[in-house]
C-alpha cells in the first residue's frame, strides 16, 4: 500500500490550479494563529490598565496560550494523521474562533488566563494540520519548498497585519476587540475550507492513545512551567517537584513511544540527523528571539510614547523581511545550501539582537529599523527552510506528526523565551531605585509593571511623577539590553552548531550527505 491510499491522497484528484487554490485555504489558518500571538503585545498595555494583573500575572497571560499549545501540538499532530487532518483543522479553526470570544470579554486577569489556556488547546490543531497537509498536497520538492515558503510568508503577513489592524481597533475600541478579529477569519477559513480542502490521513494510523497525550501535556507543562518560575522567583521545593513530574512525564512519554505499534510520533525520526538539527535550530532560535520580541511593543509605547497603530508600524520592517525572504528560502537553498541559509538566517538574527544591546530609552528609530530588518531577513530565511527539511524528511503518512514536533519546537521555544529570557526584563526592572520623595503606593504599582509606572505618574504628576516615570522607563530599556545579549548569544552559538549538523542536507527528501 502506498503511503496514502487513492480514497485520501489529494495529490491524485487535484490539479495544479487546485493546488494552489487549496493552500490559499490553509493560509487562512496560518494567520489566524499568527494574528492572535500578535495583537496580544499591542494589548498588553490596555489589558494590565484595565484589569491589573500582576507582573507574574502578566508573564503568564502572555505564555500560557504557548504552554498549552506546545503541550498539545504532537497529540493534535496525531490526531489529524488519524482521523483526518481536514476534520482536525476546521474543527480547530471554529473552536479557535469561540476561545477568542472568551478571551475579549474576560473580566478578570484569571479568566483571561484560562481563556488562552482554550484557545492554546484549538490552536493546537491548526498549524500541524497544514502543513502535514501541504506535504501531502505537493509532492514535486519544487513546488513544495515554494509552498512552504508561502505557508512561512502568511504567518509572517499575519504578523503583519495583527498590529497594523489591532493598532486601528485599539484607536477607538477597548482591548477586547483585537480578540474579535479571529471570528470572520475563522468563519471564512470554515466555510471556504468545507468545499476546497482534501482529506488526508495515515491509512493505517493505529487507536490514538489517549495516555500518550496525559503524558505529553503534563510533561511540557511542567517542564516549562518549572523554568518560568525558577528564572522569575527562584527554586523551590514547588518548583522542583513540578520539573521533576514534567521531565519523568516526557521520559515516560519518550518510552511508550518507542513500544507502541502506532505511537504518536515516532521517536526514531529523531535519527534522522537533518530532522534533529531543524528541529533544535528552531526550539534555539525562537528561544533567543522571543524574549525580546514579546516586550518590544511595550517598549515602543510605554518608554517611547508610541500609539498602538505607531509602534504596529514601526515594527513592520520584521514582518517585510520574513515575508520576501520566506518566500525566496526555497531557491536560495537549492542554489547555495540549506545550511548557509539556515545558518546564515540564524547569524542575521543575532546580530540583530547585538545591535539592540545599545537600546536607550530615547535611542532613534534607525537602530530600530535595521535590527528588525535584519530579524524579519533572517528569520525568514532560516524558519522556512527547516519546516521544509523537517516534512521532506519524512513519510507522508507521518506528515502531521512531524509537523506537529516542528511547531512543538517553535511554540515551546517561544514559551521558553518569554519565560526565562522575559524574566530578565521583569528581574532588572523591579530592582529600578524609586526616586525620593515617591509615596509608598505609586512604588509598588510602579515596580509591578512598566504600565504600573505609566498609571502611578499619571496620578502623582509634576516633576516627582515625571522623575517616577523616567527611572522605570530606563530600567526598563536596561532589561531588554540584557535580554538582547543573552539572545544574541543563543542564535549566534545556534548558527555555528547548525553549520556542522546541516552538511549536505536536501529538502527533496534525499538523506543528508
Amino acid at each position: 500500500m502506498t503511503a496514502l491510499d487513492t480514497k485520501t491522497s489529494p495529490e491524485r484528484h487535484i490539479g495544479r490550479t487546485g493546488r494552489w487554490a487549496t493552500l490559499g485555504v490553509l493560509v487562512l489558518a496560518v494567520l489566524l494563529v499568527a494574528v492572535d500571538a500578535t495583537v496580544l503585545g499591542l494589548a498588553t498595555p490596555f489589558i494590565s490598565a484595565d484589569l491589573k494583573p500582576s507582573g507574574n500575572q502578566l508573564l503568564w497571560i502572555g505564555d500560557v496560550y504557548s504552554f498549552v499549545l506546545a503541550g498539545l501540538l504532537v497529540s493534535m499532530g496525531g490526531l489529524g494523521d488519524r482521523i483526518g487532518r481536514k476534520k482536525v483543522l476546521l474543527a480547530g479553526a471554529t473552536a479557535f474562533g469561540a476561545a477568542s470570544v472568551l478571551n475579549a470579554y474576560a473580566t478578570s486577569p484569571e479568566m483571561l488566563i484560562a481563556a488562552r489556556a482554550l484557545l492554546g488547546v484549538a490552536g493546537a490543531t491548526l498549524m500541524p494540520s497544514t502543513l502535514a497537509l501541504i506535504r501531502n498536497i505537493f509532492t514535486d520538492p519544487r513546488e513544495r519548498s515554494l509552498a512552504v515558503g508561502v505557508w512561512a510568508s502568511s504567518a509572517s503577513a499575519g504578523a503583519a497585519l495583527g498590529p497594523l489592524v489591532g493598532g486601528v481597533l485599539l484607536e477607538h475600541f477597548w482591548w477586547g476587540s483585537v480578540f474579535l478579529i479571529n471570528l470572520p477569519v475563522m468563519a471564512l477559513l470554515v466555510l471556504v475550507g468545507i468545499r476546497l480542502l482534501p482529506e488526508s490521513r495515515d491509512p493505517s494510523p493505529g487507536p490514538w492513545d489517549l495516555p500518550s497525550v496525559g503524558l505529553s501535556l503534563v510533561g511540557m507543562v511542567g517542564v516549562v512551567y518549572a523554568l518560568k518560575e525558577a528564572a522569575s522567583h527562584g527554586w523551590s521545593a514547588q518548583v522542583g517537584a513540578a520539573g521533576l513530574v514534567g521531565v519523568g512525564a516526557l521520559v515516560w512519554f519518550v518510552r511508550r513511544q518507542r513500544v507502541l505499534a502506532a505511537p504518536l510520533i515516532d521517536v526514531r525520526l529523531f535519527r534522522h540527523r537533518g530532522f534533529s538539527a531543524a528541529v533544535a535550530a528552531d526550539l534555539f532560535g525562537v528561544l533567543g528571539l522571543t524574549g525580546l520580541v514579546f516586550f518590544l511593543s511595550q517598549f515602543l509605547q510605554l518608554v517611547q510614547g508610541r500609539s498602538p497603530l505607531e509602534a504596529g508600524l514601526a515594527e513592520l520592517p520584521a514582518t517585510v523581511g520574513a515575508v520576501v525572504t520566506g518566500l525566496l528560502a526555497g531557491a536560495v537553498a537549492r542554489r547555495t545550501s540549506v545550511r548557509a541559509v539556515v545558518a546564515g538566517g540564524l547569524a542575521s538574527v543575532g546580530v540583530a539582537l547585538a545591535l539592540l544591546t545599545g537600546l536607550e530609552r530615547g535611542t532613534g528609530y534607525g537602530l530600530l529599523f535595521t535590527a528588525l530588518l535584519l530579524v524579519g531577513v533572517g528569520a525568514g530565511f532560516a524558519f522556512t527552510t527547516t519546516s521544509d527539511v523537517i516534512v521532506s524528511s519524512v513519510p507522508k503518512e507521518q506528515a502531521g506528526a512531524a509537523s506537529a514536533v516542528a511547531e512543538t519546537a517553535y511554540e515551546l521555544g517561544g514559551a521558553l523565551g518569554i519565560a526565562v529570557l522575559g524574566s530578565i526584563v521583569t528581574t532588572v526592572y523591579r530592582g529600578f531605585p524609586t526616586p525620593t520623595g515617591t509615596p509608598a503606593e505609586a512604588a509598588e504599582a510602579a515596580h509591578g509593571s512598566i504600565g504600573g509606572a505609566v498609571g502611578a505618574a499619571e496620578q502623582l504628576g509634576g516633576e516627582r511623577g515625571t522623575a517616577l516615570l523616567t527611572a522605570a522607563q530606563d530600567a526598563f530599556a536596561a532589561g531588554l539590553r540584557g535580554t538582547a545579549a543573552v539572545g544574541a548569544t543563543i542564535l549566534l552559538a545556534t548558527a555555528v552548531a547548525v553549520w556542522f549538523l546541516l552538511k549536505g542536507q536536501r529538502t527533496d527528501g534525499e538523506p543528508a550527505r
